[in-house]
């Protein structure tokens, strides 16, 4: 009897210092918000001004978030560590807006991933791929970071998390020339198209080959800062 290959699996990008300290910020953030903790809801609502914009012109957003483990590693670019780390979390913010339950997932999903799930049955949405290609296509970093405000509003809707401290650290690449673009648009790509829709199962009805994330928050929240 053939016993049937493995699927490919999809090889998960490794979090670097700016990823990893997202991560732990906005997962700091989340927390407090789904908490109701004044401080914490306030912080996001500074930060939802800056999603979508060049988080480097806007003296509001600083001293938001604990930047200064990125200075203790000279490796690191330092602007572009600063606009990954502001970028994620003003997106973030947008993302995390009146919804009671975990928009940032560590171990979640991947941008590409999130998307496809956007699209009905798993089908490719035309409208919905096109912004995601948009997005990909961006040139420079305030034009993605407006493009991803856009997909970002789409899965706060559909209460799709992301992987917020994986996004940071693709939006760091993303900023390395000459490589850094076209290596975060494969994994984006990747991510996208590695997404299994439900297979038929031959007893009736459809079984779920996707990965699901649970989440075992259910609070309730109203957003008190607009």
């Amino acid at each position: 009897m053939t016993t049937a290959p493995p699927a490919p699996t999809q090889r998960r990008p490794t979090l670097g210092p700016v990823g990893t300290l997202a991560g732990s910020e906005i997962g700091r953030l989340q927390k407090g918000y789904l908490d109701d903790r004044p401080d914490a809801v306030a912080a996001l609502a500074r930060l939802r001004r800056g999603a979508g914009k060049d988080t480097s012109t806007i003296p509001d957003l600083w001293g938001l978030l604990d930047a200064d483990p990125l200075h203790a590693d000279p490796a690191l670019h330092q602007d572009a560590a600063h606009t990954a780390l502001y970028t994620a979390a003003t997106l973030y913010s947008l993302h995390q807006q009146s919804r009671g339950t975990r928009m940032h997932r560590p171990g979640g999903d991947e941008l590409g991933t999130a998307v496809r799930r956007l699209m009905p049955g798993g089908d490719m949405d035309e409208s919905t791929r096109k912004r995601f290609v948009r997005a990909g296509s961006a040139a420079t970093m305030p034009v993605l970071a407006t493009r991803l405000r856009e997909i970002v509003l789409l899965l706060r809707r559909e209460e799709i998390a992301l992987d917020y401290g994986l996004l940071a650290e693709q939006l760091y690449q993303w900023q390395q020339r000459p490589w850094g673009p076209d290596s975060v648009r494969r994994s984006w790509g990747r991510s996208l198209h590695a997404h299994r829709a439900k297979p038929v199962d031959p007893a009736g009805g459809e079984t779920s080959a996707e990965t699901t994330h649970t989440d075992t928050s259910t609070d309730d929240h109203k957003d008190s800062a607009q």
